[in-house]
């Protein structure tokens, strides 16, 4: 390999995960900053060109690609989440589709000057979202209730629809029209819900038997998973043309609902690959897009963007939602998050190919529009839909609130403060008796195990933005930080710091990867702080001024006082830990446990 491809190689994948850091840093979509960073690297200055690159295996890695990064869209998809929603999801990926394919066609023909046939084609292509860009812009929104579960299925599961429908259509151009390929359409749907179908699950039947027999070490589970997708991928495909999507997106929906072995570090694996792919397929395939072709499209292409957010979107969700028992407020968000992505650009980048080979000269403006359309919808609603969120009063995307894994005496006092100040919180306890004090003082508390899924369902974690695992138990408490870590980071889960141990005074501490946070200070372990809430110990909270701070806070309450959190003036909340100690200013408040002497109280 000459050192061109050393740099191509090296560009993708140094482009891409920056695109996808700076993203994080700036609160911005991160396909936005990776097709930026894609044409600056490939039609502007010529440092990358894949075609040269990879030549032939060019669209079969791409394929590959997407296949693995739809398999770990349908891990994430769990019938549970459905309750409720499952009936609009139907509709939205049955009707929804084929009132966005027919809308899109007409609008491609008579805005973008398409011919019939290609307006069509491009009109199934636009049907499909994706993991790709729906997960990172929930992520960023994080919709509370049933809409975020509908908005996820919807996008994940109209991929492999939506492909094996363009793929269709494009059979039938091939053909030479509606009349003689109408039937091959016909029976190509068929067989590739049937194939696609039945090789997806028994991917899955066949992963679980390994799993449950043992059959496969630890070490490997995450290997052999690839390898069984990629089988399963290209099985399909070969029994029916693109039917591949479909089979590794079942597969995946399989895995996920099934209760005989753990997924959990299949997930996480693929959680991470579909990180490094993503940012690599949208480099190449926007390094691969002419400037002077891009252009051709001009402004009917922009207008055919506006009009498929303004106007297709809404009326595909209202007619699919008509007489669903969904709120206006969630149907308008619904109506504001159809973003295209990887799919819609790697399906049209094939056919247009294949068209132009095929003597259809008005292939080549298909990418062009394609790639518009990914722009403006990613653009419009990852700008957009954060704000629309807010003021829909569906989703809080910044939540501060706070999750108690332990609901005993003092843990409920810490939370009955910061309820007060404005704070959501919620209490997750096997005891019935803490349940019930809490629930006495009007707070949110659930009764049960809080590994559990289905509790995990019930709970209503809107404005809940962290963990603090306050068990007397240490390995509970390290446990339920790992379970929560994808839902709110590594960052915001926190737990008690173990206790010491007396044999050589030193503490059982947990590996970083498998504990969260340690809490407030070294000493500060349940027993300690219980044993202080027992002498009298009470949390206080003092707002910060230029003339009293934390040094004269100690000076009034001894050396002991213990700051847990402090409060911004804007509303934002930071936890103390064993390791770091949040900037304390004036105008803040300041949360501690302290003991009311008498000098404090006089």
């Amino acid at each position: 390999m000459g050192e061109h491809q050393f740099i191509g190689l090296a560009t993708i994948i140094v482009l891409g995960i920056l695109a996808q850091w700076v993203a994080w840093r700036l609160h911005l979509p991160s396909i936005l900053l990776l097709l930026v960073l894609g044409v600056i690297a490939g039609p502007s200055t010529g440092v990358l060109r894949p075609d040269e690159l990879f030549g032939d295996l060019l669209f079969p890695l791409i394929s590959v690609s997407v296949a693995i990064i739809l398999f770990e869209g349908g891990l994430s998809l769990k019938f549970s989440e459905l309750r409720g929603g499952g009936a609009v999801v139907t509709k939205l990926v049955t009707v929804g589709i084929l009132v966005t394919w027919i809308l899109s066609a007409v609008l491609a023909r008579l805005v973008g000057g398409l011919e019939w046939e290609l307006a069509i084609l491009l009109g199934a292509v636009l049907v499909v979202s994706g993991p790709t860009v729906i997960i990172p812009l929930l992520r960023q929104v994080r919709p509370a209730g049933n809409i975020g579960s509908i908005v996820k299925w919807e996008g994940i599961v109209n991929d492999p629809v939506g492909a094996i429908l363009a793929v269709l259509v494009f059979e039938v151009i091939l053909a030479g029209g509606i009349g003689e390929g109408f039937g091959m359409a016909v029976a190509g749907v068929l067989k590739a819900l049937l194939f696609g179908s039945g090789v997806g699950l028994l991917g899955a039947i066949v992963m679980i038997l390994l799993l449950r027999r043992y059959l496969i070490p630890d070490f490997l589970q995450s290997s052999v998973s690839v390898m069984i997708v990629v089988m399963a991928y290209v099985a399909a495909d070969a029994l029916q043309s693109e039917s591949g999507l479909l089979a590794v997106t079942v597969m995946g929906i399989a895995l996920a609902n099934q209760k005989y072995v753990s997924i959990k570090h299949i997930v996480e694996f693929k959680e991470n690959l579909r990180v490094i792919l993503i940012s690599s397929l949208f480099i190449i395939l926007a390094a691969r897009l002419p400037v002077e072709e891009f252009t051709t499209a001009g402004i009917s292409g922009w207008i055919l963007v506006i009009l498929l957010i303004v106007l297709v979107r809404p009326i595909a969700v209202f007619i699919s939602t008509y007489k669903s028992s969904l709120p206006l407020k969630e149907k308008l968000f619904l109506s504001w998050m159809a973003p295209r992505g990887i799919v819609a650009a790697a399906v049209m980048s094939v056919f247009a190919l294949r068209l132009v080979e095929e003597g259809h000269a008005g292939g080549a403006a298909l990418v062009p529009l394609t790639f518009q359309v990914i722009i403006g919808t990613v653009a419009v609603y990852g700008l957009t839909s954060p704000w629309l969120a807010r003021r829909l009063k569906v989703a809080k995307p910044n939540p501060q609130g706070i999750l108690f894994v332990g609901a005993h005496r003092w843990a409920r006092d810490l939370a009955e403060i910061l309820q007060a100040e404005g704070f959501m919180t919620a209490l997750v306890d096997t005891n019935w008796q803490n349940i019930t004090h809490a629930r006495t003082s009007g707070m949110r508390a659930y009764y049960g195990n809080v590994m559990s899924e289905n509790l995990l369902f019930d709970m209503q974690l809107d404005g809940i933005g962290r963990l603090l695992a306050v068990t007397p138990n240490d390995d509970i408490n390290s446990l339920a930080a790992v379970h929560f870590v994808d839902i709110f980071g590594s960052s915001e889960v926190y737990q008690l710091p173990p206790r010491t141990n007396g044999k050589n005074g030193k503490k059982d501490a947990n590996p970083k990867h498998l504990r969260g946070r340690y809490l407030f200070d070294d000493a500060a372990d349940f027993h300690e702080l219980s044993d202080r809430v027992q002498m009298g110990w009470v949390f206080k909270k003092h707002t910060i001024t230029e003339e009293f701070g934390l040094e004269e806070i100690k000076a009034m309450y001894g050396e002991e006082a213990l700051p847990l959190i402090v409060i911004s003036e804007g509303g934002s909340l930071r936890v103390f830990t064993t390791v770091g100690t949040p900037s304390v200013k004036p105008g803040q408040t300041l949360i501690s446990l302290v003991h009311p002497n008498e000098e404090a109280t006089s």
